[in-house]
């Protein structure tokens, strides 16, 4: 478990600016293959928090990030890392900056300081050119699903196809129907053919997730997925989260405040607070802290410590 990261110091050459300048005849694409701070040789290695050296584990490696908005400083030295294949949860109250974060994270915001490394690259530096290609790695699943309402489903899913690629209409319906037939939405009541409107809360969020995997992404990004939704409508949309990390082996970054469902189903929990990262665990270990802010956040979603037993993968096992 990491509690309260610090950020230590390089002991390479310094990260590239938010810039991105470099020196005289120094290739521009080596400034971005940096590396997060490494462990010192010798002795015990870091104090527990200190963010791990970049390996194939991480998919999404976040150092000090720092995000002000004209007198509100919304993040604070974000020191994140996002486990490649698992589902990776960040909670957090209202304001605390998650939805910023994940803003970050695909490059539709700029940080005041900071890295953001994704498969070892440093996309900060990037300009726009090459953050468009870097965003073709990304699924976005919104929080309401986000459909176009004068599209039926097939048009909505095939979007980005359409948009990004010149396939012919018989490419995009084939791999359009694939993917109705894995999230299980094939032959549902002619749904090909419906429109958002038609379409219950359940079965647009899947068709959402649809249009975010046509394109074969390799991590996918959920917006409180679950918000307004009841009981039963969280356990289905638990679900598909899920079928999509063991079906389609993306990675998964979900904002939510929802606990219930967090324990559910995350490999890893991060709280962000204040600004920061406070804690990093899996279930069972953050079901065991006792920081305040997280305890309360437990304590007030009904959670008890004794369910830590069933909390995370090992329940799904």
């Amino acid at each position: 478990m990491e509690t309260s990261p610090q950020r230590r110091p390089s002991r390479g050459r310094p990260a590239p600016s938010a810039a991105g300048a470099s020196g005289a005849g120094q290739d521009e694409s080596a400034t971005r293959k940096t590396t997060p701070p490494r462990k010192p040789a010798g002795g015990d290695g870091p104090p527990p928090g200190t963010p791990e050296e970049p390996t194939d584990r991480y998919q999404i490696q976040v150092r000090g990030l720092n995000k002000t908005f004209g007198p509100q400083h919304v993040l604070r030295g974000v020191d994140l890392d996002i486990e490649r294949g698992k589902i990776n949860i960040v909670i957090g109250g209202s304001g605390q900056g998650k939805s910023v974060l994940m803003k970050h994270l695909m490059g539709l915001l700029k940080p005041d300081s900071g890295q953001i490394l994704v498969d070892g690259e440093d996309i900060v530096p990037m300009n726009d050119l090459e953050l468009g290609k870097l965003r073709r790695k990304f699924g976005m699943v919104f929080q309401y699903a986000a459909l176009f309402d004068s599209q039926n489903v097939v048009e909505n899913i095939a979007f980005p196809l359409i948009e990004r690629y010149h396939l012919s209409r018989e490419e995009i319906m084939t791999r359009v129907r694939d993917l109705l037939k894995r999230l299980d939405l094939a032959g549902v009541g002619g749904i090909e053919q419906k429109f958002p409107a038609e379409l219950s809360g359940g079965q647009r969020k899947r068709v959402g997730l649809a249009r975010a995997l046509i394109d074969r992404p390799k991590i996918l990004l959920y917006d409180e997925p679950t918000t307004g939704l009841d009981p039963v409508a969280t356990n289905n949309v638990d679900e598909m989260i899920l079928q999509a990390s063991r079906d389609f082996g993306v990675t998964s970054v979900v904002i939510s405040h929802d606990m219930a469902s967090t324990f559910r189903i995350a490999d890893k929990i991060s709280m962000l607070y204040d600004g920061k990262i406070l804690i990093t665990g899996t279930p069972a270990e953050l079901m065991r802290s006792s920081h305040a802010p997280l305890r309360e956040f437990i304590d007030m979603a009904g959670l008890r410590r004794d369910e830590d037993k069933g909390a995370g993968p090992e329940a799904r096992k």
